[in-house]
């Protein structure tokens, strides 16, 4: 397991090293599907140089990537990266974003990797070894009661298609007087959970590349990630997701549900 971690951890700076070079300067930027879901010639440099790291160690493993989908070996260990996540903080000049790296075997995600190049701060977490920041353990906070707990929020580029859905979700919480911040990256939301400066987090419609190592982060670090429904997450497909400790994530989902969306990736189109 150290190997694999390794390989993540020296992919992760060496593709970070890359986005804090670009960060600022002139490059070129696309649209995807939807006019704001963006990706930089940042995106694609990165995932090259994280992908051709990965298989210089692990030709047989597959990799599951954003930018470039699914390239399938003979090994049942899959990597699943995220190179930018946070792309349209990046294209905007704002240094809030990150590079996301893990790998699964058999939907049980063996280790996770975040690191935010512009502070150079790494997160690693280790199935049953717990989590880490800069080599520091680090723990969820035990903040257990809602109104006094600090979020973290996200919305999907579809969010336009059916607002109330998230915008709901969102003025429910937040008039309870509770402080929701959204930084536009998901995985460093699950980072900051695990890190303890955020007590939880909730969005709808993540890819497993931008929840397989926030959420291995989250449990190792003493917290749960679940499911709109209460249940654990499947890495296979989009899910919806509430992360924090134990009671402060089933405090989050008990309000979710009196709004009466609650929804799964089937129930909620992009």
């Amino acid at each position: 397991m150290d190997s694999l971690l390794n390989t993540a951890i020296e992919a992760a700076r060496k593709a970070g090293a890359l986005l804090k070079e670009g960060f600022r300067s002139q490059f070129s930027v696309s649209s995807k599907s939807r006019f704001h879901d963006l990706v930089t010639e940042y995106d694609l440099r990165s995932e090259t140089i994280i992908m051709e790291h990965i298989r210089t160690h692990f030709p047989t493993h597959a990799i599951l990537s954003e930018e470039s989908g699914n390239h399938t070996a003979s090994s049942d260990i899959t990597w699943v990266i995220d190179p930018l996540d946070g792309t349209v903080n990046f294209a905007h000049g704002i240094p809030l974003f990150c590079i996301s790296i893990a790998a699964i075997q058999n939907n049980t995600i063996l280790f996770g990797v975040i690191y935010a190049p512009m502070t150079d701060e790494l997160f690693t977490a280790e199935q049953g070894k717990g989590a880490y920041y800069n080599g520091e353990k680090i723990h969820v906070t035990d903040v257990s009661t809602l109104t006094k707990s600090f979020l973290v929020t996200g919305f999907p580029y579809s969010v336009s298609d059916n607002p109330g859905h998230c915008i709901e979700h969102f003025s429910h919480l937040v008039s309870m007087g509770i402080p929701v911040r959204r930084l536009g990256s998901a995985a460093l939301d699950l980072a900051y959970v695990a890190s303890g400066r955020f007590d939880g987090f909730w969005e709808i419609l993540l890819q497993p590349w931008d929840m397989a190592a926030g959420s291995l982060l989250v449990s190792e670090a003493g917290g749960i990630v679940i499911d709109y429904h209460g249940k654990q997450l499947n890495m296979d497909t989009s899910s919806s997701i509430i992360a924090g400790n134990s009671v402060l994530a089933h405090e989050i989902l008990i309000e979710l549900q009196k709004i009466n969306h609650v929804y799964q990736s089937g129930d909620f189109h992009e």
